[in-house]
């Protein structure tokens, strides 16, 4: 049977079930309060936490935002930019690295170590191997890395090369991630990927070539017309791609993303899209595929190789509430219990810049209720917590705070208790975004995410 996605119908074999139509609206749970809630009245107060010594015994993360890609996914809805030039580019690091020296001037961060590090996007493997290792210098010369438990690089297979995995090796580069997505050439178009598949298998060497501590592998559920045979043919072209953890996402179409906006104005023609029941099966039957070749669940996204000593430092460090400083146009950050997030205009992030400001244009100043739920609700997407963990950071007896989802998920069987710890079963963790907002304070319920 062909794998084409020139149909663009999901299976017809569950067509008669009940279903949950995928519709416009973010889905996937980052953050908590809810990022409609930040505001430009709590800038004062980032600014000023800005200017506090920093809690040595606090993880201290570095974010950079490197916004730049060769095509923009229909799916995506990040800030991102096509079509810069290189002097553009350069004019962005340059503001970038401006910041990362601001940052290393301010008492929160001064007398502490990075502790781990993510290049973000866009796609950060898009710029030359020139501005990578100028802006690597730069910012190494302020805030050296040389200490951190993890650097993280975010790739698309497309712009890669094997002097620029040299290069992204030599700054330090501990795990990189790939943005395979798919491995069907047809869905990969229909979605607007900028790679095909035979750019996938070209940089498989040069990526082993330079023997990166972690090699993750994304994944999505649920693209354009994806299908059962597609989608079984990925999961085993993954698996003897051979990574070291793979990262399953479930295709969700935030306000912004192109397909939202050509459903919205009505111009999304014949677009079908697989419902969030099916999406779930292909990703259940992802994760049975990996366990089935040695990989063992990590979070409800991720899965790790049983034998794979390192982990995913970003990840666990930020949902355990550490500090990052966020840098690059539109990037999010937290410090010492108040999030931020920079400027999604370009020419304002970079005349903040040249003005020698920061550019935090949004914040939101948590209160330690609201801190303790942000890290209950992060964790519980590892699919399991402690309560010990919480009592001894928070001084909470979270079966009473949370009693009554909790009690909620267990009548649903969706969850379980058990000598102090709370599980989620595998329905639970293959929906857990859709669960979390049980957790959410009167206030942030049934309002919009972003």
């Amino acid at each position: 049977m062909s794998n084409s996605a020139k149909t663009l119908t999901p299976d017809p074999a569950t067509s008669g079930r009940d279903k949950q139509k995928t519709e416009v609206g973010s889905v996937f749970v980052s953050n908590y309060p809810p990022y409609s809630f930040w505001n430009q009245d709590d800038v004062e107060k980032a600014l000023a936490a800005f200017q506090q010594p920093g809690d040595i015994n606090t993880p201290l993360g570095l974010y950079m935002h490197i916004p730049f890609c060769r095509k923009r996914c229909k799916f995506c809805y990040f800030k991102v930019y096509t079509g810069k030039n290189s002097d553009e580019i350069q004019n962005y690091l340059d503001g970038l690295a401006r910041e990362i020296e601001l940052y290393a001037e301010i008492p929160a961060v001064s007398n502490r170590a990075i502790d781990f590090v993510y290049f973000g996007g866009g796609t950060p493997s898009f710029i030359s191997v020139k501005h990578l290792k100028w802006l690597v210098e730069r910012a190494t010369s302020v805030l050296p890395w040389t200490k951190a438990r993890e650097v993280a690089f975010e790739c698309e297979p497309g712009t890669l090369s094997r002097s620029k995995l040299e290069a992204i090796k030599e700054i330090g580069v501990t795990r990189l991630s790939l943005g395979v997505e798919h491995f069907n050439d047809d869905i990969l178009r229909e979605n607007g990927r900028a790679h095909l598949s035979k750019e996938i298998y070209k940089v498989k060497s040069w990526i082993e070539e330079q023997q990166f501590d972690q090699l993750n592998v994304d994944l999505i559920s649920g693209m354009v017309g994806e299908n059962w045979d597609s989608w079984k043919d990925t999961v085993q072209k993954t698996i003897d791609y051979d990574p070291d953890s793979v990262t399953i996402y479930q295709l969700e179409l935030p306000f912004n993303a192109v397909y939202s906006r050509d459903m919205r104005s009505g111009n999304a023609g014949n677009l079908v899209l697989a419902d969030w029941n099916l999406k779930r099966e292909w990703h259940a039957y992802a994760i049975e595929a990996f366990e089935a070749a040695g990989y063992a669940i990590s979070s409800a996204y991720t899965m790790l190789k049983k034998d794979q000593k390192s982990n995913f430092v970003y990840r666990d460090s930020l949902w355990r509430g550490a500090d990052m400083i966020a840098t690059g146009v539109a990037s999010f950050g937290h410090m010492d219990g108040i999030h931020f997030q920079n400027s999604s205009s370009w020419n304002e992030y970079l005349s903040a810049i040249e003005s020698g400001k920061l550019p935090v244009n949004r914040a939101f100043s948590t209160t330690k209720d609201e801190r303790l739920t942000r890290e209950l609700i992060l964790q519980l997407k590892l699919g399991a917590i402690s309560s010990s963990y919480f009592q001894d950071k928070f001084d909470a007896d979270i079966h009473k705070v949370f009693a009554e989802p909790f009690q909620r998920l267990k009548d649903q069987g969706l969850l379980s208790i058990e000598n102090g710890t709370i599980s989620l079963t595998r329905e639970a963790l293959l929906k857990v975004d859709e669960l979390l907002p049980e957790f959410y304070a009167e206030t942030y319920r049934d309002s919009r995410y972003t």
